[in-house]
């Protein structure tokens, strides 16, 4: 794909970057290469591909669903600033 200077500085524009005049052609080469890999990559035959969760045949070890600590809401409403029926009350921040 091919980019000029004015892509580049409207890129840094959306993404509120500074981009220096020196290292405009920099980036014009990197992000043109970085374009061209992607369009090879949109290339590439994925028809009968599987997708994978993950790249391994891993198993997650699973550990047993236990509760391994006590209830303390009690506590935690009784030194809340605010409770009202259970539930924490906090200060209204949209109008």
């Amino acid at each position: 794909m091919s980019l000029n200077k004015s892509d580049i500085d409207k890129i840094a524009w959306l993404a509120r970057l500074s981009i220096s005049e020196e290292d405009t052609p920099n980036y014009l080469h990197d992000v043109s290469n970085i374009l061209d890999l992607v369009e090879t990559m949109n290339t590439v035959d994925t028809e009968n591909i599987e997708p994978l969760a993950h790249p391994l045949e891993i198993t997650a070890r699973l550990r047993e669903d236990k509760v391994t600590e006590t209830d303390q809401r009690e506590h935690f409403q009784k030194i809340a600033p605010a409770v009202d029926n259970g539930h924490y009350l906090v200060p209204k921040v949209i109008e």
